[in-house]
């Protein structure tokens, strides 16, 4: 029992034994370890804090699944900015002593986190102004895809094809972005039909839009139209306009099936979609076509 009573004396002397003079406080291994310790649970505890309020909390309120992430977002960092000084003040360091610290190595964590800081600030900015927020299909340059997550440093896009690209904030806030649920999920997708000269646009246009009304992906209200936009080389150029909310993230979907229905229906009804035809005009001369023993004798 003595030899286990000498083990702990041992064992304390070493944790209570200063490493560090931050100011008036010594910083011990034993206030290190319990520092990293809270500070580990801090973040674990928050981001179970946000998974709870976004799924339970808020999961039945009128709130968009946007508004609830940044809600949730905004009071974990509130609860960590919290955290973190309570943890400081039962780790025993001297909060004055690591303000001057943190003031002396300001310039070279502002020139070493530039880029960081940039993110975390556009972050921020994401959350509060939400030009961009969780559910939303957005295209940045050539990538299209759903937001599914912002967070500090930065926003994660699945795209069609299920690959998540982790984008940083500062992009999205400097670059132009293009988001295709904002202000509202529904959106007009324009589909360029071309028909044969000598078919009647009355007929064509009428076919189009029953094609349209009778798939249900596409909306009611506002009803779909078709534009006859001009007179081309080889066809007559219509643009049928349907709006649609289900393959606002998959028009090629929509547009597909549409053109197979198109084709079933047109075939049906006798209108010919065209293909590129030219006329071709000798003038003076004689135009000789080789049969088939003569291309072989010249050979």
């Amino acid at each position: 029992m003595q030899d286990f009573k000498n083990y702990l004396i041992g064992l304390k002397e070493i944790f209570d034994f200063p490493l560090i003079n931050l100011g008036k406080t010594q910083l011990t291994a034993w206030s290190i370890l319990l520092f990293v310790v809270l500070l580990v649970l801090l973040f674990y505890v928050t981001a179970k804090l946000k998974t709870w309020i976004v799924e339970r909390l808020l999961a039945k309120s009128s709130l968009d699944i946007g508004l609830r992430h940044t809600f949730a977002a905004m009071s974990r960092y509130i609860l960590i900015a919290i955290g973190f000084t309570v943890i400081l003040q039962t780790a025993g360091i001297d909060l004055s002593a690591l303000a001057i610290v943190i003031g002396s190595l300001s310039i070279g964590i502002g020139l070493g986190l530039q880029n960081i800081t940039n993110n975390f600030v556009s972050g921020l900015i994401l959350l509060f102004e939400r030009p961009i927020k969780v559910g939303d299909l957005i295209e940045i340059g050539q990538l299209r895809g759903e937001v599914t997550r912002i967070a500090a440093r930065a926003t994660t896009i699945i795209t069609n094809d299920n690959i998540a690209v982790i984008v940083p904030n500062s992009e999205l806030t400097s670059s132009a972005v293009i988001n295709w649920s904002y202000p509202s999920p529904r959106v007009r997708l324009n589909f360029p039909i071309g028909v044969a000269y000598g078919s009647d646009p009355d007929t064509v246009r009428k076919v189009l839009i029953e094609i349209a009304e009778n798939h249900e992906g596409v909306l009611k209200e506002p009803k779909p139209d078709v534009l006859f936009s001009e007179f081309a080389d080889s066809s007559l150029n219509l643009v049928l306009r349907v709006w649609t909310i289900t393959y606002v993230s998959k028009p090629g979907v929509l547009r597909s099936e549409l053109n197979y229905e198109i084709e079933k229906v047109f075939r049906r009804n006798g209108i010919e979609i065209p293909f590129p035809q030219r006329d071709v005009y000798v003038r003076g001369g004689s135009l000789h076509v080789l049969k088939p023993d003569e291309s072989k004798e010249s050979e």
